[in-house]
C-alpha cells in the first residue's frame, strides 16, 4: 500500500506540474442520496450495479470512507467547503426557524464551486439540483444547469445528485431482487417485511446505477471521458433505523469511488481512513486552485491520508428532534459520545416515522417483547453516555465494551483524541440547556402499541407491492 501511495503521489505531482501547459481536467461529482456500501462492487449480496462497478474497475475504490455527519444538509455543507460542519456553524440539520437561522460562512471560507469559478471552471448542478446547505451565500452556488452551457474549451465542474436511493424507494421492473438474496444486519428482525424493505432499497440503487451509466455514456459520446475525473459518493449512510441520523457505520460509512484516466490505474482498492471532506481538497488540487486557508480535508492522492489514524463525525439536530453525538473511529475501534444520553435513540422524528417501515416493525415487536437482545438495544428508553466497539470482533457495533477493564486504555486514548478534536478543530459548542430541553417532545415510546400496529399495517402493502405496481405511499400521497 505504501509503494502504491508513492506511485500515485508521483503521478499526481507530474500531472499538477503540467496543468498550466495542458487543458485542465473536467470534474464530475455524482452523489447517491442516503446510501452506504450497498453496491455490488462493495460485495453487497443480491444487488447488481454494473455502471458504478465499472468506475471502480477503472479507478480507485475506498473501503474506509466516511461522511462527517449522518444526514444530508450538514454533510453537504461540509463537503462543499472542505470543513467539518460544526466549525462553520452548519451542523444543525434544517437550519431554519427561531434560534437556527442560516448565516454566511465564517473565517473567509468559500464554497469550492466559487473557488473553481474563479479558476476558470464552469460550474453546474445537474439532475435534482438539491443543494441543502446550512449557510447563506452572496451569489448562486453554481453558474448553470448543464455542462453543455459552458464556453468552448472551458473546463467544467458538474455535480449530480440522484435521489432514487432516498426514501421513497422504487421497485426495479428490470431486475427485481428476491428476499432470499439479501443479508440483513443482525440488529433488524429477520422477517419477510424487513427483508423486502431492504431489497426494495437495493432495487432503487440499481435504478440509480443505470442513471449513472447514462452520465458515463454521455461523457464517452461527447469525447470528454479521458479528460474527466469522476467521483461517486454517498452524502450520508442508508435510510434505515440505526443508519441515517446516527453515528454507527450504517449512518456514516459511504462509498467513495474515483476514476481519473491516465492518472489512476484501474481496479485499485484503498483502505486509508478517509472522509468526504477530503474530496473537496482533492478537487481543488486537481483544478490547481490555491486557497488562503487550510481545509480540514486533505488530498486523497498525495499521501496525506496514508498515516491518518482516525476519522471524526458529529450529529446534532435532525429537523426538530434534538440530540447530539460525537464519534471517533479508527480501523479497529469506534467511540461514540452521546451528549444527550437521557433521550431515546428512537425519540420522535416525523420523517423517520413516516418513512421507515422497519422502524414501525421494531416498535411493535419491542412493545410486545418479541425482540432479541441485539435488536432491542436500539429501542432502549435512554442511551449510555459512551459506546465503545471493537470492530475487529464486532463489525455490527452491538457489543458495547466501554465498561470492560480490558479496553480502559483504548477508551482513554480515543476520548482524549475526540475531546481535542472537539475543542481545537471544530470549536464544538456542545449542548446548551435550551437545546437539551427543546425540540419535539422526547416522550418515549412515541406511540402506543395499537398506534404502531396501525402504522405497520399501512406500511405492509407498500413494502410488498409488485414491481411496476402503481400505489400511493401511505404517508406521502402524490398530491403532497
Amino acid at each position: 500500500m505504501k509503494n502504491l501511495t508513492l506511485i500515485i503521489f508521483l503521478s499526481v505531482c507530474f500531472f499538477f506540474s503540467c496543468t498550466q501547459k495542458e487543458q485542465k481536467p473536467n470534474i464530475v461529482w455524482i452523489m447517491l442520496e442516503d446510501w452506504g456500501y450497498q453496491l455490488s462492487c462493495y460485495g453487497e449480496p443480491g444487488i447488481k450495479t454494473p455502471h458504478i462497478d465499472q468506475v471502480a474497475a477503472e479507478g480507485m475504490r475506498f473501503t474506509n470512507s466516511f461522511c462527517t455527519a449522518p444526514v444530508c444538509s450538514p454533510s453537504r455543507s461540509a463537503m462543499i467547503t472542505g470543513f467539518h460542519q460544526n466549525y462553520i456553524g452548519a451542523n444543525q440539520h434544517r437550519t431554519n426557524g427561531s434560534g437556527f437561522e442560516r448565516e454566511p460562512l465564517p473565517y473567509g471560507i468559500r464554497p469550492i464551486t466559487h473557488l473553481l469559478e474563479d479558476a476558470g471552471y464552469f460550474t453546474c448542478f445537474m439532475a435534482t439540483r438539491k443543494t441543502d446547505l446550512n449557510f447563506t451565500l452572496d451569489k448562486p452556488l453554481y453558474q448553470g444547469e448543464d455542462w453543455g452551457q459552458r464556453a468552448e474549451g472551458q473546463p467544467f465542474f458538474a455535480q449530480l445528485t440522484f435521489p432514487g436511493t432516498h426514501r421513497r424507494w422504487k421497485r426495479d421492473v428490470e431486475r427485481p431482487i428476491s428476499i432470499d438474496q439479501v443479508r440483513l444486519p443482525p440488529y433488524y428482525p429477520q422477517t419477510d417485511l424487513a427483508k423486502r424493505d431492504w431489497a426494495n432499497g437495493l432495487e432503487s440503487a440499481q435504478i440509480v446505477d443505470r442513471q449513472v451509466g447514462e452520465v458515463l455514456q454521455r461523457l464517452e459520446d461527447e469525447g470528454l471521458a479521458e479528460n474527466t475525473v469522476v467521483f461517486i459518493i454517498g452524502d450520508n449512510g442508508r435510510c434505515m433505523p440505526r443508519g441515517k441520523q446516527f453515528l454507527y457505520d450504517g449512518g456514516i460509512q459511504v462509498p467513495i469511488i474515483v476514476r481519473w484516466p491516465k492518472n489512476i490505474d484501474g481496479g485499485q482498492v484503498n483502505d486509508d481512513m478517509v472522509m468526504t471532506i477530503d474530496i473537496s481538497k482533492t478537487i481543488l488540487d486537481i483544478a490547481g486552485v490555491k486557497t488562503d486557508y487550510d481545509l480540514h480535508g486533505v488530498n486523497l492522492f498525495d499521501g496525506s491520508t496514508k498515516d491518518r489514524e482516525y476519522i471524526f463525525a458529529a450529529r446534532d439536530k435532525m429537523d426538530s428532534t434534538h440530540d447530539a453525538m460525537r464519534a471517533i473511529r479508527s480501523r479497529n475501534f469506534k467511540l461514540i459520545h452521546n451528549l444527550m444520553p437521557e433521550r431515546a435513540y428512537c425519540q420522535y422524528n416525523n420523517y423517520k416515522e413516516r418513512s421507515y417501515p422497519v422502524l414501525a416493525l421494531l416498535n411493535v415487536m419491542n412493545l410486545k417483547g418479541e425482540l432479541n437482545h441485539v435488536q432491542a438495544l436500539f429501542m432502549a428508553p435512554s442511551k449510555p453516555e459512551f459506546e465503545l466497539f471493537d470492530l475487529r470482533e464486532d463489525p455490527w457495533e452491538v457489543n458495547n465494551v466501554v465498561d470492560d477493564p480490558a479496553y480502559a486504555e483504548i477508551k482513554k486514548k480515543l476520548l482524549t483524541e475526540l475531546n481535542y478534536w472537539r475543542e481545537h478543530v471544530i470549536h464544538d459548542k456542545g449542548v446548551s440547556e435550551e437545546f437539551r430541553y427543546g425540540g419535539w417532545p422526547a416522550n418515549y415510546p412515541t406511540k402506543t402499541l395499537e398506534e404502531w400496529e396501525a402504522t405497520l399495517e399501512l406500511f405492509e402493502p407498500w413494502v410488498f407491492r409488485e414491481p411496476g405496481e402503481e400505489m400511493e405511499h401511505p404517508f406521502y400521497p402524490s398530491n403532497q
